[in-house]
């Protein structure tokens, strides 16, 4: 890893001398040399410390303060050439989790892990963010999560920064991003016609720290498909969650369910087709669905979450209109088999995943939806009587829920993801003597994280409160980029 000076401002005229109008009254240490011509103001203070500053001829000033190591020893690493100014060779005792030892920098910059500076490193509480909305459909749900994050962290253990995406892309900090969480009219108040990048929002106004981890409470496209993995890569920060390829494939139905297959994983038989395929020839489409499929199907854009944009469709009449509505969100289009056949509606189970190379799974949990299945206006719309039901946990035979516990972490595996995930099921009722079907539907990389939400709910019937659980997916977070250090990158 490499280390950057962050020290003193030049002066104004880059050539000048400092003008001897001073003189320093103490000793250094016989290591670090110094001429007649720039000679410091203050006196030792007899532990090295020198209290005054160093003044320039009038056409620049130095503006830091030189320390000691605390020892009252210069360190003798640093030298001043015969022009009485810094050589811009001087070196300095790296040491983390202290202060600098010796020579006249003011602070350095570690540009490796996290992007931390060394004192920052000496810091009690880790410097979290938490980052919210987006441009994608699903920007309400983010808000939502990222709330109930905001009130449950435990801010005795961390420094926590709001960090919000505006549904253009823009990014908020404090003030701006707190705006976002009570509307987007009260953001743009706040903002002004500023906004910002992952550097800028992600760095404390005062001293430039930058962050410790992110917790990207973002879902659906531009934030849980391994695009904002991408810029956390190559920005060097530590995030809670799937990698770039991880999210990618939780993200792309069509892809997750080749990785399932390719892990030997049972899955409901469907059908991908492009948006230009359908568009172009909507007959022959539609007699390469039924080929392969039987009604009814469900439609789904291959890249989105919260069951936006699905439709279950029963007979030829609605399969236009439920694939043009697809067809809105994504150029692909995924279409699934129903499970269990006509006029049987199959139990949708679902498993909290925790970890990275060895992952845990939860208890299963049940969702009875409210409507006919779990779509988005089921999941997030309905309130009281009509509000979908969860059961945890499920009430399903003990080798049932190992068995699906088993396969919710192989699929956690097959997809490459870490962090956490929500893996949910299709269950088709036993018949004549059969055992049920169980089939995988999808991982879900980053899931509602409300405190009702199922993937906390999970984990709360498995032992794990909410705040705990936000404490083991940062020291995960951590964990992983730790590994990720191991790794070589060059030759």
């Amino acid at each position: 890893m490499g280390w950057e000076f962050r020290g003193l401002k030049p002066p104004a005229n880059p050539k000048s001398k400092y003008n001897g109008e001073s003189k320093y009254d103490g000793k250094s240490n016989g290591k670090g040399t110094y001429d007649g011509r720039g000679r410091y103001v203050g006196k030792s203070n007899g532990k090295g410390t020198y209290n005054g500053k160093i003044k320039g001829n009038g056409k620049g000033k130095c503006e830091s303060k030189y320390k000691g190591n605390g020892k009252g020893k210069d360190n003798g690493e640093s030298k001043y050439n015969s022009k009485g100014k810094d050589n811009a060779r001087a070196t300095t005792r790296q040491r983390v989790g202290g202060a600098e030892r010796g020579s006249g920098v003011s602070s350095l910059r570690r540009t490796g892990a996290f992007g931390l500076r060394l004192e920052d490193m000496a810091r009690k509480k880790l410097r979290v963010g938490i980052l919210f909305g987006g441009k994608s459909g699903e920007h309400e749900i983010s808000l939502r999560s990222a709330r109930s994050i905001l009130k449950a962290v435990d801010r005795k253990k961390y420094d926590v920064v709001e960090l919000g995406i505006t549904k253009e892309g823009r990014w908020l900090q404090s003030g701006a991003a707190q705006g976002l969480l009570g509307g987007e009219a009260a953001a743009e108040e706040a903002v002004g016609e500023t906004g910002l990048s992952i550097v800028t929002a992600a760095a404390e106004p005062e001293t430039g720290t930058g962050l410790d981890v992110v917790f990207p409470v973002l879902h659906g496209t531009f934030g849980e498909d391994g695009t904002i993995q991408g810029l956390f890569e190559l920005a060097d920060i530590a995030y809670v969650g799937s990698g770039v390829l991880g999210s990618a494939a939780g993200m792309d139905k069509d892809a997750m369910k080749r990785m399932f297959f390719a892990a030997g994983l049972p899955l409901t038989p469907h059908v991908t087709l492009l948006r230009s395929e359908w568009r172009t020839d909507a007959k022959k489409a539609t007699r390469a669905i039924e080929k392969a499929l039987t009604y009814p199907v469900f439609v789904k854009p291959a890249n989105l979450g919260s069951s936006v944009g699905i439709s279950k469709v029963k007979s030829r009449k609605e399969l236009a209109a439920a694939m043009d509505l697809a067809a809105s969100f994504d150029r692909k289009i995924v279409i699934e088999q129903g499970v269990g056949g006509p006029g049987v509606k199959p139990r949708e189970l679902e498993v909290a995943v925790l970890g990275n190379d060895a992952a845990e799974a939860s208890v299963v949990g049940e969702i009875v939806p409210a409507k006919e299945f779990y779509d988005y206006e089921a999941k997030y719309e309905l309130n009281g009587a009509d509000e979908s039901v969860s059961i945890i946990p499920a009430k399903i035979s003990a080798g049932e829920a190992k068995k699906i516990r088993a396969m919710a972490v192989a699929a956690f595996k097959a997809c490459d993801c870490a962090g956490l995930a929500r893996v949910d099921f299709l269950m088709s009722p036993g018949v004549k003597g059969k055992p049920a079907e169980i089939v995988l539907n999808e991982v879900n990389t980053m899931p509602g994280f409300t405190s009702i939400s199922m993937y906390p709910k999970l984990w709360a019937a498995s032992g794990m409160s909410y705040t705990k659980l936000i404490d083991r997916l940062i020291e995960l977070a951590l964990e992983r980029h730790r590994e990720k250090m191991e790794t070589s990158f060059t030759r």
